[in-house]
């Protein structure tokens, strides 16, 4: 688990596998998706509705977004 201070999306052409590029930049992360998850995940946000984000790699990666009903619980601190 990788806690981030923010969290950017970019949608990138060049990712041929489908599956998202993750970086950590700085105190953040960077996930590289495709034109078709960032449309996608558009929609998502503009629903409220969880969405998960495959990433490539060796290990078994994703980004969750997740909508809380109690946002006091969670971002203490």
């Amino acid at each position: 688990v990788t806690g981030a201070s923010y969290v950017m999306f970019k949608e990138a052409l060049n990712i041929t596998s489908g599956l998202a590029k993750p970086t950590v930049v700085e105190d953040g992360l960077l996930v590289e998706i495709t034109p078709e998850t960032m449309k996608s995940l558009r929609q998502a946000l503009r629903d409220k509705k969880d969405f998960t984000i495959l990433c490539e790699g060796n290990v078994a990666q994703h980004v969750e977004i997740y909508w809380v009903d109690n946002e006091e619980e969670t971002n203490k601190g």
